[in-house]
């Protein structure tokens, strides 16, 4: 048996121990019209789904309690959901059931699907794997994984929610520049002083740009996400009034040349 690597072994334990406390969430998600983020951006202002979902064949790459993979069913899909978290997994199989759902569940690693090559249309992740698992691996994973012209669109940190996140972990993220932006791209929470855990993947735009271009992906979209004019208050580390100034949340959407 392959043991996982570090950062692989510490976000399943992490999120393991973390998945109680997502179990209202996804009840309230599952039960939800769909919306974006951390804000709960409307689906009309920011997406990260087709409109139209029928015949198609789709994956959510770290599903969490996969209430994006029963909004992407209900737009007419056939999804297969993987997740690095087991017992983030079971959150979602019981609501799956609750909710007359059928999705494939994979306990696993969106850096290695158990999935043949050209398998899927489209691939998403909202958070998950686009930025708890390492780019360079799950990004050439999700192209080997799509029919050639498919699509995959992922929301994850925003760069400059990176760069303001104090070096220490303390919450919340800073008004200035606490980390350099060149050389970006793991960070380690271990240690963090508030709510120590987990260990993230962010990237430059240079960088972001560069290994899209090398894995065979082209640019459709990029959206900066905006906290709408009524958020209020911290969600989880970015204050709204901090998001309504800067992008703490961005959405890519590619297609596979």
């Amino acid at each position: 048996m392959i043991e996982p690597s570090e950062h692989v072994a510490e976000n399943r334990r992490y999120w393991d121990g973390r998945a109680p406390e997502w179990v209202a969430m996804g009840e309230r998600a599952w039960a939800a019209e769909p919306t974006w983020g951390q804000w709960g951006v409307p689906d009309d202002d920011v997406t990260l789904l087709p409109e139209e979902m029928t015949g198609m064949d789709a994956i959510e790459l770290g599903c969490g309690t996969g209430y994006v993979s029963a909004w992407m069913v209900r737009r007419g899909a056939t999804v297969t959901a993987i997740d690095n978290s087991e017992r983030q997994l079971a959150t979602a199989a019981l609501l799956a059931s609750r909710h007359g759902i059928e999705l494939e569940l994979i306990h696993g690693n969106a850096e290695t699907v158990p999935k043949p090559d050209e398998s899927y249309d489209f691939a998403v992740s909202e958070y998950g794997a686009a930025i708890w698992a390492d780019p360079d691996l799950w990004i050439p994973e999700a192209h080997r994984l799509l029919r050639p012209g498919g699509e995959l669109a992922f929301l994850g940190t925003h760069q400059f929610a990176t760069v303001c996140a104090p070096p220490d972990g303390s919450i919340p993220i800073s008004f200035r520049l606490e980390q350099p932006y060149f050389g970006m791209r793991r960070q380690d929470w271990r240690d963090a002083v508030d709510e120590p855990g987990g260990i993230e993947f962010n990237l430059t735009f240079s960088d972001w740009l560069r290994l899209f271009r090398e894995t065979g992906f082209e640019v459709l979209d990029l959206i900066e996400v905006q906290a709408p004019d009524d958020a209020e208050g911290m969600p989880f580390v970015v204050p709204a009034d901090w998001a309504k100034q800067y992008p703490s949340e961005h959405v890519w959407w590619l297609r596979k040349r």
